[in-house]
């Protein structure tokens, strides 16, 4: 029996993908990183600190630190996030569903908690998450799955009877090595990757899950 919905942010709560891809960019750009946006598209799910560290080791700058350079790209995230809200489509649906079936609900994100807070606010979810975990300070970022566990521990549940739901294979990943069930909403472009396959589940919202969904895990 399920007990608890584990979302991931980027991409299934908020349409934010976009915008990590332009901060990227723009700010990687300047620095002389020869990076495309389907750079930043293979690395989705990936923490930003990573990514950074990446580009610095294949193309060196030394105008500023990686940890400034991931301030900035953070702070253009969050920018975005404040002025557009650009909500998943089914999200209010979603946590009707949730909620309908007394699911404890967490949030498990490869984004600093600063931004999680700021998504919070600008889709007005606030008190909705019992649980709000972050992978910006962990060890090892997705596709490890720790911040998955974490979010599970805080909820007093075992990972088996959780749901995930994840946009990218790297987050699937995680949530798979940490034992939970698996809802994979990818976006279109990535929807007939064969690798999405490991999922229990692949939707093309959200706007499709549904309580018997649930309840056949």
């Amino acid at each position: 029996m399920i007990e608890a919905v584990v979302f991931d942010m980027d991409g299934v709560l908020i349409d934010s993908q976009p915008f990590w891809q332009t901060a990227q960019l723009e700010i990687l750009s300047q620095l002389g990183v020869p990076i495309t946006r389907q750079d930043t598209i293979d690395t989705t799910g990936v923490r930003i600190d990573h990514i950074v560290q990446q580009c610095y080791h294949k193309t060196p700058w030394d105008s500023v630190s990686c940890e400034e350079v991931c301030g900035r790209i953070m702070n253009r995230v969050k920018d975005l996030v404040q002025q557009r809200k650009p909500a998943m489509p089914g999200l209010d649906h979603a946590i009707d569903v949730c909620r309908s079936l007394e699911l404890k609900l967490a949030l498990a994100s490869s984004s600093p908690i600063s931004l999680i807070h700021t998504t919070i606010e600008a889709l007005q979810l606030d008190g909705v998450f019992e649980v709000k975990a972050s992978g910006e300070n962990l060890r090892y970022g997705k596709p490890h799955p720790e911040v998955y566990l974490n979010a599970c521990h805080e909820l007093n549940v075992v990972p088996e009877r959780c749901v995930a739901i994840e946009d990218s294979f790297v987050g699937l990943l995680a949530a798979k090595a940490a034992r939970m069930n698996v809802i994979v909403i990818p976006e279109p472009s990535s929807a007939d990757q064969e690798n999405l396959l490991i999922a229990d589940y692949q939707l093309a919202s959200l706007t499709e899950l549904t309580s018997d969904l649930f309840q056949s895990f």
